[in-house]
């Protein structure tokens, strides 16, 4: 079994946090998104993982050596390939062509999910992982025949066509089918505003009578933009108790801690009120301040704010009265 994570996007929706940071590596409780997406996979996969491919962008050395050093952690081999264009999500997918072969996942790096997968039960070519949504006019959706396969797929149907979201998880019991889709739909030059878009390449192979099915996830937890990442990281916080962590070298000088919270070491926290639902990065100081459901990045300085479902930067210094903030690094803002 093999697993592509394509994450070379510029995550424009999760600006000013990713004009310095690629969002698959924003921090959600102390570890990145995408650690936490192989984390989710290993946990939730009924069979043996050989490689994780990881598709970046021009990302720096230290984003690289990160990816590598969350292979090694878990133990898994790990290959990087780059996607020097943005040109779209199957053009992503087969920059990873050599890893391509066997069984293999497609995971997109901004979505979390729960659910678990038995791939031995898997009667069909593909899978789709869905999500039964609301507002599918909102979501690309799938249409099923009358034999629950797939028959076409819709990007944000301003008609109600179905209301199962593709959430951005695929499985293919041999990779070389959905490697000659993807290189077909290359080869065609087929673009929906610029970019190749791999539903189109399921597409191909469902014209070519291969059979894709869908399974429903448990949840689903898109981290697309800040409201939506802060979700994420509240469910994660609930999800996993032994996520709520206080690190021993935490000094609260007349302060209160609401857990569940993730607060890392060297932090002070005085006459401050933190939580529920804080995530707080190491050499942070927190004082005279409220704050609640909010990620709070390392190296922050807060003084005399009263915050709630914020996301704050590296290295920014903050000293005002607001409800709500969204600041990336290396801001400063005073009054």
């Amino acid at each position: 079994m093999r697993i592509v994570i394509p994450m070379a996007g510029m995550g424009k929706r999760m600006r000013p946090h990713t004009l310095t940071t690629p969002k698959p590596l924003i921090p959600i409780a102390g570890k990145p998104i995408v650690e936490r997406i192989v984390n989710i996979l290993i946990e939730s996969i009924d069979a043996n993982i050989d490689e994780i491919a990881f598709v970046i962008g021009d990302f720096t050395d230290d984003v690289k050596h990160q990816i590598k050093d969350l292979g090694q952690k878990l133990g898994i081999n790990t290959t990087i390939y780059h996607q020097n264009n943005p040109l779209g999500t199957a053009h992503a997918v087969l920059c990873a062509e050599p890893s391509l072969k066997d069984e293999v996942i497609i995971a997109f790096a901004d979505t979390l999910f729960f659910t678990k997968i038995n791939l031995k039960n898997i009667d069909a070519d593909g899978t789709i992982w869905t999500y039964e949504v609301s507002n599918p006019a909102e979501y690309g959706v799938v249409k099923l025949d009358d034999k629950g396969c797939i028959s076409a797929f819709y990007e944000k149907p301003t008609t109600f066509v179905s209301n199962q979201a593709i959430i951005g998880l695929y499985y293919f019991k041999n990779a070389e089918i959905i490697k000659k889709s993807l290189l077909k739909l290359l080869e065609n030059d087929k673009k929906v505003n610029g970019e190749y878009q791999i539903t189109d390449a399921l597409q191909y192979m469902i014209e070519n009578d291969y059979k894709i099915k869908i399974q429903n996830v448990d949840e689903w937890l898109d981290c697309g933009n800040k409201d939506a990442t802060l979700i994420a990281h509240k469910r994660i916080l609930e999800r996993y108790p032994s996520e709520s962590v206080v690190a021993d070298n935490v000094k609260c000088k007349d302060g209160i801690i609401i857990p569940p919270c993730y607060i890392e070491g060297d932090v002070l926290i005085e006459n401050s009120i933190v939580g529920p639902y804080v995530s707080i990065g190491n050499n942070s100081v927190i004082s005279h301040s409220i704050i609640t459901n909010s990620i709070i990045q390392e190296h922050v300085k807060l003084s005399n704010v009263n915050i709630d479902n914020s996301m704050i930067g590296k290295y920014a210094d903050y000293n005002d009265s607001y409800d709500e903030l969204n600041i990336g690094d290396f801001s400063e803002i005073s009054r």
